[in-house]
């Protein structure tokens, strides 16, 4: 009897049927991600990318202001010693040759004191942060245009005209981070415009 009943054991243990094999998830998973990258790679290359900060010209050109003329305060340092290189407007087709204002020191004293400048020349000002810049015309005798041009060497807005011996905060509502001074009009005279690119000194 006993052994009756351990056949019967045995025989209903090896009758048992395995389980069926499950289905292996990875492939499911790993199709379902790749179709998940696919549709956020082709979102990312169809995207409009933002669009960049960019003031215009108003529509009417500023009078230019006069000089100082003899209302130019005296210069007890005497005039900085500064490199000097080509800054290109490829879009405008025009040039300057600008003096580099690298050092606070320089930055600080920028075009001050100037009874004149040549039409074709300018002072470069590289800045520490790429940030929303201001200047003013402390000192400074001979109306200026401040071009304003961020890291990619796009200008991002121009102060046209701003006034002698004007101590007033000067700027665009657009980051930047170096800054052209050139006389007061130029930037008009040479068709050059916020969107355009310059080519900037090394």
């Amino acid at each position: 009897m006993p052994l009756f009943i351990l056949s019967s054991v045995i025989a209903i243990a090896c009758n048992h049927a395995p389980d069926e094999p499950h289905a292996d998830p990875l492939p499911a998973v790993t199709a379902t991600a790749t179709a998940t990258a696919t549709a956020s790679a082709t979102v990312a290359a169809t995207a409009t990318p933002p669009a960049k900060c960019v003031v215009p010209l108003s529509s009417a050109a500023p009078a230019v202001p006069a000089a100082a003329g003899a209302r130019c305060p005296p210069d007890a340092q005497g005039r900085f010693k500064l490199a000097r290189a080509r800054v290109s407007f490829p879009d405008a087709g025009v040039s300057v040759d600008a003096e580099l204002a690298r050092s606070d020191a320089e930055n600080e004293r920028g075009l001050m004191f100037r009874k004149q400048m040549g039409e074709d020349e300018g002072m470069f000002f590289f800045l520490e942060d790429r940030r929303v810049q201001t200047f003013w015309m402390h000192n400074t005798c001979i109306p200026l245009d401040m071009i304003f041009i961020d890291e990619d060497g796009t200008i991002v807005g121009i102060v046209e005209s701003a006034p002698v011996l004007d101590d007033g905060p000067r700027q665009v509502d657009c980051p930047s981070r170096f800054v052209l001074e050139v006389n007061a009009g130029w930037s008009r005279r040479h068709h050059v415009k916020p969107g355009q690119h310059v080519i900037v000194p090394s």
